[in-house]
């Protein structure tokens, strides 16, 4: 049985997001950050090898919930949904992946940045959304703002968020856990240096509300 997107956003306080360019880096990547305890993991459709690492994923690394991002059309839907995505994060709303995404039956975590995105979104029955880009767009305050009259709403913030203020973050009512990329910076996933990635991920897995 599928996992809400509730039950997945509330299955780790951090979401690596990941920009895999080896299909080589995939597994032992995916393994670090599983091991150190982030068992949810975004791969970001931003690369020719993306579709083919979530499918290696999924296939070899016990315990991973992996799911696509930078889902932004039909095409990249079906794409992801057809590799076994087991959920969609799109980092804006359009209506029609929005009424794909809830046809298919995969979970999908919509972006949006205003108060009528998520007015729209809710409109759909939607209530868990990512908001993205979360610094640029107003951070914490922002959040805090949309809280007051949607207290509803439970965000995944995501962009601009480091070890720095992740815990303030997390510390919102309206928030169920962040996305970042810090756990596996592009120098470290260069250097193969999978021990440090599990120690960042262990120390972001302790960042637990």
């Amino acid at each position: 049985m599928t996992a809400s997107i509730k039950e997945i956003m509330n299955t780790s306080p951090v979401v690596p997001v990941m920009v895999i360019n080896k299909l080589e880096h995939a597994v032992p990547l995916a393994h670090a950050l599983v091991e150190g305890g982030l068992k949810v993991l975004e791969i970001t459709l931003r690369t020719p090898i993306a579709l083919d690492a979530i499918k290696r994923i999924k296939a070899e690394v016990p315990g991973a919930i992996v799911g696509a991002g930078t889902v932004i059309n039909l095409d990249t839907l079906k794409k992801a949904i057809d590799v076994g995505s087991e959920f969609l994060v799109s980092p804006g709303v359009t209506e029609s992946l929005i009424d794909a995404a809830i046809k298919s039956g995969v979970p999908i975590l919509p972006g949006v940045i205003s108060p009528s995105e998520v007015m729209r979104l809710m409109e759909k029955g939607i209530t868990e959304m990512k908001f993205f880009p979360a610094e640029a767009a107003g951070g914490i305050p922002m959040l805090k703002s949309i809280g007051g009259p949607l207290p509803q709403v439970t965000f995944c913030p995501t962009g601009g968020i480091s070890l720095k203020n992740a815990a303030d973050y997390l510390a919102l009512s309206n928030v169920a856990c962040i996305g970042g990329s810090w756990m596996a910076p592009a120098d470290l996933v260069d250097k193969e240096d999978w021990d440090e990635i599990k120690r960042r991920a262990t120390e972001a897995a302790a960042l637990k509300k």
